[in-house]
């Protein structure tokens, strides 16, 4: 089983990555909440894996915290959800927000997540109550990522939420909405203004 990966960052799209360890690529799935911190390619990086073995393929699934992580596996216990949920379950929600959300009993947040109906909120939360990882203390606030035109900074952000799977019309008002909140702002980046359209999806 592959525990881990350092190398080089070979390409990145918001779910998916590619890292270059001694000349072989690894195609590793990845949450927005571990894509956030991740350079431009050609950078390090070192992610926790969890290696899923099915009967026609081994996939991997990367991790930047011991508690993203912890709560994939913990996702992955609960009856009838599989990696391709839990990983839409960390891209929708960050991982402190998640704990809360279940331990407040918040369906209506845990609903707000693409793929995940209130008969799954209701299973997550029945089943990892007890069960979940100690929320560290919130982290401060990232920088933004790479500058870019606001234009296309903006396609970039609707196709993925789109690939997330977001309904188009509501991603685009998400995004509009996002970028309204920044306000005459040149500089915005792409993580920084995924997050903001995922905040105002959550709302």
């Amino acid at each position: 089983m592959i525990a881990r990966l350092q190398g080089r960052l070979f390409e990145k799209s918001p779910n998916r990555i590619v890292i270059d360890v001694g000349g072989v690529g690894y195609d590793v799935f990845v949450p927005l909440s571990t894509f956030y911190g991740l350079g431009e390619p050609g950078t390090d990086v070192a992610l926790r894996i969890h290696t899923h073995v099915r009967d026609d393929a081994l996939l991997l699934y990367g991790f930047a915290t011991r508690l993203e992580q912890q709560l994939f596996e913990r996702l992955i216990g609960v009856s009838g959800i599989g990696p391709k949920v839990a990983l839409a379950v960390l891209s929708g929600i960050e991982p402190v927000e998640l704990i809360h959300a279940i331990e407040r009993g918040d369906l209506a947040r845990l609903t707000a997540i693409p793929g995940v109906g209130k008969k799954t909120a209701e299973r997550i939360v029945l089943e990892l109550k007890d069960r979940l990882p100690r929320a560290p203390a919130a982290p401060a606030e990232p920088g933004a990522g790479a500058l870019g035109a606001p234009a296309r900074v903006s396609e970039d952000v609707l196709s993925a939420l789109l690939n997330l799977g977001y309904h188009r019309p509501l991603a685009e008002k998400a995004v509009e909405r996002a970028f309204r909140t920044f306000g005459s702002a040149s500089d915005i980046g792409f993580e920084r203004a995924l997050k903001q359209a995922l905040r105002e999806l959550a709302k």
